[in-house]
């Protein structure tokens, strides 16, 4: 997420300038990219995570309206919650200036998404169900944070949060005693920001939790054994920018989004060299400030959120192969 624009100013948009190359079309392995859905800027629509669906369709956090929505594989959108506004009017959500709904985990029949206001009555991780679409707080994460990043781990029901202007990763138990109760994993110095927001996006993958650093340009990972994560290792580095991620499907090669950029990069980790990285996504494509990504077979979902480029907020669909 890179929200400095809305805030007024325009320095996500001298980062965009900085990342900028030459336009080009999708590359392999991903063809056909085709905007589904635009949203509406001027209502809050800005897609800032995503999550798998049932029927083709898929479900989005929108940053600013605060609002968890459905998009069909037609491209139809059905507002399914809304986060109730802060108690507190003048609250805002530190570094970034306002209050915002980020990341959303779809476990079953329930939703978990995470919410940061600036505000202790609000910050944390939300909760609602298909049936019951009533949000509810889960669990408290320090106000003067600003969780963003959230992923599940399906053999244990604990959430993982980043925060970014904290540096740190929170776990929260969904089930058992500890249900809601949030402890730190980590708060190690590569989860730190460097001048604006540190780790961010994450994802379970095995027995491992992968995350990423906006402002480091790095994608990390950590054995998860017991109360505390192990030592972060380096998968990838030189993304500066990069907001969330999702794996292809082979091994663990991944698709990572870099929102100042707009565009999105297709990782390939190598051992004991450099991780290939390929754009394979740009503006040319659809792409206005890449947020999250997600594949569901040969299908890839890309949504955009307008921060900077204050132009189409939009949810991209692309054929991806070789997976």
């Amino acid at each position: 997420m890179t929200f400095r624009t809305l805030r007024g100013t325009a320095v996500a948009i001298a980062a965009g300038v900085l990342f900028a190359g030459p336009a080009q079309a999708a590359s392999m392995p991903i063809s056909k990219p085709t905007v589904t859905a635009h949203f509406d800027l001027t209502a809050g629509q800005t897609p800032e995570n995503i999550a798998l669906d049932r029927n083709g369709s898929v479900d989005v956090t929108f940053a600013l309206s605060h609002q968890i929505a459905r998009i069909s594989a037609t491209g139809r959108t059905t507002v399914l919650a809304t986060l109730p506004a802060p108690a507190d009017a003048s609250a805002v959500a530190p570094v970034i200036g306002f209050s915002l709904v980020t990341g959303l985990v779809r476990d079953g029949n329930r939703f978990y998404v995470a919410y940061a206001t600036g505000s202790k009555a609000e910050t944390g991780i939300w909760t609602f169900t298909e049936d019951n679409r009533i949000p509810v707080k889960l669990a408290d994460l320090p106000a003067d944070g600003a969780p963003n990043g959230l992923t599940i781990n399906p053999a244990t029901g604990i959430l993982y949060a980043t925060d970014p202007v904290k540096g740190a990763v929170y776990s929260v138990p969904t089930r058992g005693r500890q249900r809601g109760y949030a402890t730190v994993l980590s708060s190690a110095a590569v989860l730190r920001p460097v001048t604006y927001l540190g780790v961010n996006g994450a994802k379970v993958r095995g027995e491992h939790l992968y995350v990423t650093n906006l402002d480091k340009g790095t994608i990390l990972r950590t054995t998860l054994t017991g109360r505390k994560a192990g030592t972060f290792e380096t998968v990838a580095t030189g993304l500066t920018g990069i907001d969330d991620f999702t794996f292809t499907g082979n091994g663990t090669q991944l698709l990572a989004a870099i929102n100042p950029a707009n565009k999105v990069v297709l990782v390939t980790p190598a051992r004991g060299r450099a991780a290939k990285v390929t754009t394979v996504l740009t503006a040319t494509d659809g792409l206005s400030n890449p947020t999250s990504v997600a594949v569901r077979g040969h299908q890839a979902y890309v949504t955009s959120a307008a921060y900077s480029t204050l132009n189409d907020p939009n949810l991209l669909t692309s054929r991806i192969a070789n997976h």
